[in-house]
C-alpha cells in the first residue's frame, strides 16, 4: 500500500532518532510557547490558539537555523512580512 502511494519507508531502524527529531522539535515549541501558556476553555479554541501559534511560527517568526527566515521563506520563497507592510 505505501509503494503503491509513493511512500518512502524510513530504513533507520525501529526507533531511530533522526526519524522523528524534527517533530519532536516542533511540538515542544507548541507546547512551551502556546499550549501550557493558555487555560482553553474547549476544544474550537484550543485549535485556534494553535493555528494562530503556527501561523506565527511559520510565516512570521524568524528561525536562527534558517538564517533567520521564517519557513516559508526559507522554503517557498515568500517575501518578509516587513518588506510586504513596506511596499503597502
Amino acid at each position: 500500500m505505501l509503494a503503491a502511494n509513493d511512500i518512502k519507508i524510513s530504513m533507520d531502524g525501529n526507533g531511530a532518532w533522526r526519524d522523528n527529531v524534527f517533530v519532536e522539535r516542533l511540538w515542544r515549541s507548541v507546547k512551551y510557547e502556546e499550549v501550557y501558556l493558555h487555560a482553553y476553555d474547549s476544544v474550537s479554541e484550543a485549535r485556534g490558539g494553535i493555528g494562530r501559534y503556527l501561523d506565527l511560527y511559520n510565516r512570521r517568526r524568524p528561525h536562527s537555523s534558517l538564517d533567520d527566515k521564517t519557513p516559508d521563506q526559507a522554503y517557498f520563497g515568500q517575501p518578509s512580512m516587513l518588506l510586504v507592510r513596506l511596499a503597502a
